[in-house]
């Protein structure tokens, strides 16, 4: 029994794929038979069409009349020219192999037979002993793992980044590029170094498609950043990040405003002790000891003659620099540090608590050193823009012309607490830049530095 199941199963298998078989045959004929009915059609009416035009022909045969005969004639002489009839095919389409339809493609064959396709370039190795960061650029060298002289051009691609682990596919900033480098080293420069790390990558191209990333490399680029303190400034100084300008009538309106909420306090508790037979405030008054706070203002706030801001970073250690710029008409400014407890009353040298140099446009031209009330009069150029470097470890404090990178005076101490940049002006503004390295030529300078520190030395002294 079994076995005649067996032979019954492949008997019905048998049938399935006969049927199968039978009906994309009949597919194929329907699709076929729609062809030979298309042709049928077309040939039926260009019969009728012909049958008629040789009727006509031959009735034409009985004209007598010269001049109607040519006519007849001219027209079935242009009917028989656009008869379908000589137009049509007379084979019918109905093949097995299809061979009607077929394309030649033997030439766009050996065409593409004598095409040579590139290969796709290698990652290059980015060799982070050759990179170099120096004076706010970097240098980035790379080299291919294999030689490849179909190499068109590479394309570099870097960001900014605080993370200090390796580095991610993904971060905070994205990915910048720079194209169509045509060796194997690049410099950007004049970079702004406000984060502590750089990430770059390097991919190679030829005249056909790009190849993959080399892994990235993590430089570090650390530099001081800091923006003016607008909670410490004077009432009479504007002051965005890091500009701050001198607003005359800032003072007024800020003060009229103090007055008109501190006249609640001590200034009326005396008026009213002249002017009252009693002693005590009104009770819509204030007392003094609960004077509402001064507009903008902290503890550390300055005022009186110290028109003077304050950096919002504090250095506790390391070398670091920044420059400052002044406008052109600027009156008065100074540049330099201060400890955290310089007075706001205190202006900038003028106690043992801050070092500065000092520019003087008013009445008559004076650029000077200053420390503890002591002046040293500078006889050099005022640049156009002071350079500033804090070495708080060494206990040095100097500036430069920023451009040319010539000393212009030194401060030699011991400082005995964080130090924070400071800065005085009064009719005209300041411009600083941040985020630069200490320069190469600072750095070299300093080294070798010895004549001016020691004439310096009657402003210099350790502070407590």
């Amino acid at each position: 029994m079994d076995s005649q199941k067996e032979a019954l199963q492949r008997i019905i298998s048998t049938l399935a794929n006969k049927n199968d078989e039978i009906q994309n045959f009949i597919d194929t004929l329907n699709h076929t038979l729609k062809g030979v009915q298309s042709q049928l059609s077309q040939c039926n009416n260009a019969l009728e069409n012909s049958e008629e035009l040789l009727e006509f022909a031959t009735r034409s045969l009985d004209i007598k009349e010269p001049e109607e005969f040519s006519k007849a004639a001219r027209q079935i002489k242009d009917r028989v020219t656009m008869a379908s009839a000589f137009r049509l095919s007379l084979k019918p389409k109905v093949s097995d192999n299809m061979t009607h339809l077929m394309v030649d493609f033997s030439q766009e064959r050996q065409m593409l037979q004598t095409l040579k396709f590139l290969p796709v370039p290698k990652a290059p190795e980015i060799d982070p002993v050759e990179c170099l960061v120096a004076d706010n650029a970097v240098t980035v060298a790379w080299r291919m793992t294999e030689e490849d002289n179909k190499i068109d051009h590479f394309i570099l691609e870097y960001r900014k980044t605080n993370f200090d682990g390796l580095p991610r596919v993904k971060d905070e900033r994205c990915w910048e590029m720079i194209d169509n480098i045509k060796g194997t080293e690049y410099t950007l420069s004049g970079l702004k170094f406000d984060s502590k790390y750089m990430n770059f990558r390097v991919r190679a191209c030829n005249k056909a498609v790009a190849g993959e990333y080399s892994d990235p490399v993590t430089l570090e680029t650390k530099a001081l950043n800091f923006s003016l303190d607008n909670s410490s400034s004077h009432l009479n100084l504007k002051v965005e990040d890091t500009c701050v300008e001198w607003d005359p009538t800032g003072g007024k309106g800020q003060e009229s405003k103090v007055k008109g909420k501190e006249n609640k306090g001590s200034v009326h508790v005396t008026s009213l002790k002249k002017h009252t037979r009693s002693g005590t405030p009104s009770p819509k008054r204030t007392s003094i000891g609960s004077r509402p706070p001064a507009v903008r203002g902290s503890r550390d706030r300055f005022t009186g003659e110290s028109y003077t801001v304050l950096g919002d970073t504090a250095i506790e250690s390391g070398q670091h620099y920044w420059e400052v710029k002044a406008q052109k008409d600027c009156k008065s400014y100074s540049v330099g540090i201060a400890y955290k407890t310089l007075g706001k009353f205190d202006q900038l040298g003028k106690t043992n608590t801050s070092w500065c140099i000092h520019v003087n446009n008013w009445l008559q031209n004076t650029f000077a050193a200053k420390h503890n009330n002591k002046v040293k009069v500078l006889d050099v150029t005022v640049p156009e823009k002071i350079g500033v470097f804090c070495d708080f470890d060494g206990g040095q404090l100097s500036f430069y012309d920023a451009n040319s990178k010539q000393l212009l005076y030194s401060f030699k101490t011991k400082f005995t607490q964080p130090v924070l940049p400071g800065f005085m002006v009064w009719c005209g503004g300041l411009s600083l830049s941040t985020g630069m390295q200490v320069p190469s030529a600072v750095r070299t300078l300093q080294k070798s530095e010895n004549g001016m520190t020691g004439s310096a030395s009657s402003l210099n002294n350790v502070t407590q």
